[in-house]
């Protein structure tokens, strides 16, 4: 088996883990969400480094929900100068600017993406947000956040301020290959892992919706004849409380 096979026998085993394991956790973090689009609230999702790829995934794209904000801090994104936002996630402080500006209140909730769980960003995102009655739901790796000591001055991780926890069954480090000559493990999967989890509970939400007789409010992909329209309809039901768009 070459090391692309073993890869991709690696991740199944993290899905399978995931679907053994955190099927009820889904279940309440998609409950959560249905109550607050049901209320006409926001869904924000928010990740450091290369977990805001997956906050931004589920925003703005066919068939996903309309009313979703990824918060995506371009000092903390690392989708430029990725070695200043490595620094940036550890300093204690930038939640609270973050967390006024968009105004997160109780009628919304927050996704918290996070596989270490142990830098003072997402935490100090978790701590706030449950200060304004937001509830949070956290996507991590809980070998790896229990694994390591955290960052932040209180001591503690993102799962301490997280309402609903969803371990994305990845190891300590993320990579999953150990290969002969390499010097460390390669092949990250909080990535593919994390994307999964998502769409497993935006997918989710959208039946809640529906058993509720709740129309989803559901973009269609923009290359669609006629799309545009429908699209803009949706939207201005949010209009100039969605910062992304």
């Amino acid at each position: 088996m070459n090391a692309s096979q073993e890869y991709a026998e690696a991740i199944k085993k993290v899905l399978d883990q995931v679907l053994s394991t955190q099927m009820d956790a889904i279940f309440k973090a998609a409950s959560i969400l249905t109550d607050v689009i049901a209320s006409n609230g926001i869904i924000y999702t928010f990740g450091t480094g290369h977990s805001h790829i997956i906050a931004e995934d589920v925003t703005y794209r066919a068939g996903g929900l309309v009313p979703i904000d990824a918060i995506l801090e371009p000092s903390l994104t690392g989708h430029q100068q990725v070695h200043k936002s490595e620094t940036m996630e550890r300093v204690e402080g930038v939640a609270d600017v973050i967390l006024q500006y968009y105004g997160i209140s109780f009628r919304d909730c927050l996704i918290i993406i996070s596989n270490s769980g142990r830098n003072s960003a997402p935490i100090e995102m978790a701590n706030g947000a449950q200060e304004r009655g937001c509830p949070v739901i956290a996507v991590t790796s809980l070998s790896h956040s229990q694994g390591t000591t955290s960052r932040h001055s209180s001591g503690k991780k993102l799962y301490d301020f997280s309402d609903v926890v969803i371990d994305n069954g990845c190891p300590r480090g993320d990579a999953l290959l150990n290969l002969p000559g390499a010097p460390q493990p390669t092949g990250a999967g909080s990535g593919v892992s994390g994307l999964f989890i998502m769409q497993m509970i935006m997918v989710q939400t959208v039946e809640n919706l529906i058993q509720r007789g709740i129309e989803p409010p559901l973009f269609r992909s923009g290359n669609l004849d006629g799309s545009d329209e429908i699209n803009r309809t949706l939207m201005k039901r949010y209009q100039g409380r969605i910062k992304i768009w």
